[in-house]
């Protein structure tokens, strides 16, 4: 089955209507059909920029589960290679939060994001130099 990772500006332009890609985001939302995991540090980060209305809030976490995404948890391993990553892309800069992506793409072999950050998602490569499909 098809899977893609989903990352911060996606999941708050899916929730925030003033978000100026809100409608692109929904409509990808809207056609895509398989598995969306996503990782503890993008609903954090989430949750940060959506911090302004608990609404919002409440509305990101009930998306989330309504929406059955996968949330793979953090481990010392992950948050090793996270390290690793953020070390090495230093200059884009990578976060953390997209660090974790990167790691779950490198284990999982998933190559699709939704993302607003093409600039990093262009740079960032996993398994031996693959760039990642981006997606709106």
């Amino acid at each position: 089955m098809r899977a893609i990772l989903l990352d911060t500006g996606p999941l708050v332009a899916l929730i925030d209507k003033s978000e100026r890609n809100h409608k692109a985001c929904l409509e990808f939302f809207k056609t895509y059909s398989g598995n969306i995991l996503t990782t503890e540090p993008v609903i954090t980060e989430a949750l940060y920029l959506l911090n302004t209305r608990f609404s919002f809030q409440k509305t990101c976490i009930d998306f989330i589960l309504q929406a059955e995404i996968e949330i793979i948890p953090q481990t010392k391993k992950s948050l090793q290679k996270a390290t690793k990553l953020m070390e090495k892309y230093q200059d884009i800069p990578m976060d953390y939060a997209d660090a974790t992506l990167v790691g779950i793409s490198e284990e999982t072999g998933i190559k699709e994001i939704f993302t607003l950050d093409k600039r990093g998602f262009t740079a960032y490569k996993f398994k031996r130099n693959k760039s990642f499909k981006i997606f709106p």
